[in-house]
């Protein structure tokens, strides 16, 4: 029996039977469009396969050669792979995705560019300033999917790089790219050719204002890895975090530095956000943060100054200002530290962004130095600071002990296991 044609609406993909001059789901103004009638498939025969079966046709990682990128992908590209990229404008997408195809190329591995954004004479000119030049990396400048799927069919290349998924579609649906219904059906014929034909498709994705992809939430659940490549303006740090990831761990974190010549690997990132560090200075503490099975030590930074406004200023940057002003409070209650007169200012040095209830410990800390002009010294510290003034212990210690073995920072104050730790005993065992 011949099934109807269906009216579905570009923006969400609602699907009704009829035709309506706007959509009830998202409340569209635009009219639902016609979709052709649907035939019915005849079921294809499939060959069911054990565990044993499928794991002996693993292959091996693609190894890009960037051993930060590597490390957070879980040890390489996995082939027939699909993995999405988001980051804010400028940050260095386009740049990181170059550079990794340069990489790939001279090991022998042919990469495929396409790029809707830019044509492939502005690609090349960026590749020529950041000095690559290979000639296994094909440029293609189109912003029609089946014809990059098209290409790629007939050159069998091993990676395919999109950028971006919001500026390419197929002619079959009526609306822009970057709708709802483009996004997603672009996204689903991209990962059907990752899997039937074993090639890794990269797509670059663009965030919102508040942060998270643009384009429906379900092109983080189709494709097989998310990453996130943020960055300081101020300075050229780039930070490459894996929020998703099928073949690896998640919360894993490379580094880079940008310059002029691109993004530069910064294996030691310690070091890096330690120079400068001036110890005779109040208001500064070393916090060992951890980032999947890595550690890295953080400077963080407090300024407290005497105000004439009624209401204090709060600035916080690095941190959850919440978080901030949860220690301000423990402090005023339990420490006789009061702030609330005082403009508060904390920093994380180096456009590090900390999550961890950890850094609440260094944080109240370089608070009560500012704010009493103590210099702590070479002082490191983490813990987390509870409402009743406790401080509790945090995990990973071993592995934030041994970063700080490793730069020679021996002045610790962190609470131990089963050791309880007041955060008054906390400041008056580091001389405030």
């Amino acid at each position: 029996m011949a099934a109807s044609s269906t009216f579905g609406c570009d923006n969400c993909g609602y699907k009704s039977s009829k035709w309506m001059g706007f959509c009830p789901q998202c409340g569209s103004d635009d009219p639902l469009t016609e979709h052709g009638a649907s035939v019915s498939k005849s079921s294809r025969s499939l060959r069911p396969v054990t565990i044993k079966e499928a794991s002996s046709e693993q292959t091996d990682r693609l190894v890009t050669g960037w051993h930060e990128v590597d490390r957070v992908l879980g040890g390489g590209l996995v082939h027939g792979s699909v993995v999405l990229l988001g980051g804010e404008p400028g940050v260095g997408k386009s740049t990181l995705l170059l550079q990794l195809a340069g990489g790939l190329g001279s090991q022998g591995a042919s990469v495929v560019m396409a790029s809707a954004e830019e044509s492939a004479q502005q690609v090349a000119m960026r590749a020529e300033r950041i000095g690559v030049g290979s000639g296994d990396v094909v440029l293609v400048s189109d912003d029609d999917v089946d014809a990059i799927v098209a290409v790629v069919e007939k050159s069998r290349p091993a990676v395919l790089v999109v950028d971006s998924i919001q500026t390419v579609g197929v002619p079959e649906i009526s609306s822009a790219p970057g709708g709802v219904a483009q996004v997603r059906e672009s996204a689903a014929r991209l990962i059907r050719l990752a899997k039937t034909s074993g090639v890794v498709v990269v797509l670059v994705g663009h965030v919102t204002k508040e942060g998270g992809l643009a384009g429906p939430k379900i092109l983080e659940h189709m494709v097989d890895v998310v990453l996130y490549l943020e960055g300081d303006p101020d300075r050229g740090f780039r930070v490459l975090r894996s929020n998703k990831n099928r073949f690896g761990g998640t919360n894993v974190s490379g580094m880079f530095d940008m310059q002029s010549e691109g993004l530069i690997e910064v294996e030691d990132p310690s070091k890096v956000f330690l120079d400068g560090w001036e110890t005779d200075v109040p208001g500064t503490v070393v916090y060992p943060a951890v980032e999947g099975r890595r550690s890295i030590l953080v400077e963080i930074q407090a300024l407290v100054a005497p105000t004439n406004n009624p209401q204090p200023r709060r600035s916080v940057r690095g941190l959850d200002q919440a978080r901030v002003n949860q220690v301000i409070a423990v402090l005023d209650r339990h420490a006789r530290v009061k702030l609330y007169d005082r403009d508060v200012y904390v920093n994380v040095v180096g456009g590090w962004r900390l999550d961890e209830p950890g850094c609440d410990l260094p944080v109240a800390l370089a608070l009560a130095s500012s704010a009493t002009d103590t210099p702590l010294g070479r002082l490191a510290a983490f813990g987390e600071v509870g409402l009743a003034g406790e401080v509790r212990a945090v995990p990973f210690e071993a592995r934030r002990r041994d970063e700080l073995q490793r730069m020679g920072l021996d002045r610790l104050l962190a609470p131990g296991s089963g050791e309880p730790m007041r955060l008054a005993d906390a400041l008056g065992r580091a001389g405030l």
